[in-house]
């Protein structure tokens, strides 16, 4: 196998293991829906990560030197998004509680699987320092031994497959949640906690 397909599997599994945020909603999204909802919604997040590990690839310092002024900004956008979302989660979770007779696997907010991989997809972009992360390992290893164009293409499969094969776990672990709290308070609460840790994880990105 070759290094550079390894080197991106060690930084795609980097950047994808620390839970954060997006791991909460994709363990959420599972619970609250289906396996299938909260795959998409982890490929979406293992689909971010590659294409910024292509753009470090790509760009290296450059454009980790243009996106990094416009950190701050994207990082609050991130935050409104995150709130707006656990509102969202929270507020229908308790109107699908009142009322019976809704569905309780809605196809709204991020409820379908197409829904699922674009919506968090787009809020996986919204973290800048993703490609900051890509382009000091494809930078560092550059200066030791310079990636070929092939080796360029490994490393971002290799990040993929790490982000894409961490991300299903979770999802697996919020759709096997969801089958034990498969009642309408289960399922209430399982939103609602979702939506109290998603409200702290964007108190905690606001404050870094």
């Amino acid at each position: 196998m070759s290094d550079a397909f390894l080197a991106g599997l060690v930084a795609g599994y980097g950047v994808a293991i620390p839970v954060g945020a997006i791991a909460i909603l994709i363990m959420g999204i599972a619970a609250r829906t289906s396996f299938k909802v909260g795959a998409s919604a982890a490929l979406g997040v293992a689909t971010a990560d590659g294409l910024y590990a292509a753009v470090a690839v790509l760009g290296g310092a450059a454009l980790a030197g243009v996106i990094e002024p416009i950190a701050t900004p994207l990082r609050w956008v991130a935050v409104v998004v995150l709130l707006v979302l656990a509102g969202h989660t929270g507020w229908s979770a308790v109107r699908h509680h009142r009322d019976p007779a809704r569905a309780a696997r809605s196809g709204a907010g991020l409820g379908t699987p197409a829904r699922a991989y674009g919506g968090i997809l787009a809020l996986t972009l919204l973290n800048p320092m993703t490609i900051v992360y890509f382009a000091a390992l494809v930078l560092g290893r550059q200066a030791n031994d310079e990636l070929s164009s092939a080796g360029e293409v490994l490393f971002v499969l290799g990040a993929f497959v790490a982000s894409a094969s961490w991300q299903l776990l979770i999802a697996s672990g919020g759709s096997l949640v969801g089958r034990l709290l498969t009642g309408p308070r289960g399922r209430l609460y399982t939103a609602l906690a979702s939506s109290l840790l998603i409200v702290v994880l964007a108190i905690n990105l606001a404050a870094g």
